[in-house]
């Protein structure tokens, strides 16, 4: 009690400036993250701003948390599944045996439920002083060599399914670390400022999106 919310405001805007600065901006896959950011940042905004102003946890419903969270988590998927390679378009990867299997249509609600379903599980997990963040530094880290790995040429040499475009990710993916760096020096028990839904839907839906991106859904 007593403690600030809204704290991943830092976090995101972190994010973006350093997106902005250094991402290739003619890579779509930089502004569909740059968009999932801005959306649930701005969802779960609004509900720690209203939790905060009238004092009730139950500020937004799950129902109305959860619309916003698929119907922005199928267009990220729609327009991801559309710039994808014909191969890969609506394939599921399974990692480590690096088989491909072709879900058809069904990929789409299935990678739907990734996003949303990592962003409320960082949401979930956003309870202990600098746990969300400490998490997240760790998955975006093996992300970021994920990202670069099947982005480039190196693809073939450690056996991942090469995945045009997803290279520039790794900016994203280094400045979420840069930020939850920074934060968790704050936010480290005992915590002087929280992250809030703020930070921890758009970081969780952004760590959703990086591996739909990736084709890394199951990891």
């Amino acid at each position: 009690k007593g403690t600030p919310t809204m704290g991943g405001i830092l976090i995101l805007a972190a994010i973006i400036v350093s997106s902005l600065l250094w991402c290739s901006l003619s890579n779509l896959f930089v502004w569909l993250c740059l968009a999932v950011i801005l959306v649930f940042g701005a969802t779960g905004f609004a509900d720690d701003y209203v939790k905060v102003k009238k004092h009730t946890p139950d500020a937004m419903t799950a129902k109305m948390k959860l619309l916003l969270q698929f119907v922005t988590a199928f267009a990220v998927v729609w327009l991801v599944t559309a710039n994808t390679s014909e191969n890969l378009r609506f394939s599921l990867v399974v990692p480590y045996v690096n088989r491909i299997f072709d879900l058809w249509w069904l990929y789409l609600p299935f990678a739907m439920v990734v996003i949303a379903g990592a962003s409320n599980a960082v949401n979930l997990s956003d309870g202990l002083d600098g746990l969300a963040s400490g998490l997240l530094i760790v998955s975006f880290l093996v992300f970021a060599v994920i990202a670069y790995a099947c982005g480039t040429e190196m693809s073939a040499a450690v056996g991942l399914t090469p995945v045009a475009h997803s290279a520039e990710i790794v900016v994203v993916c280094a400045a979420v670390v840069g930020g939850c760096v920074g934060f968790l020096w704050f936010n480290a028990p005992p915590a002087r400022v929280f992250m809030g839904d703020t930070g921890s839907l758009a970081l969780g839906a952004l760590l959703g999106t990086v591996s739909v991106m990736t084709r890394h859904e199951i990891l």
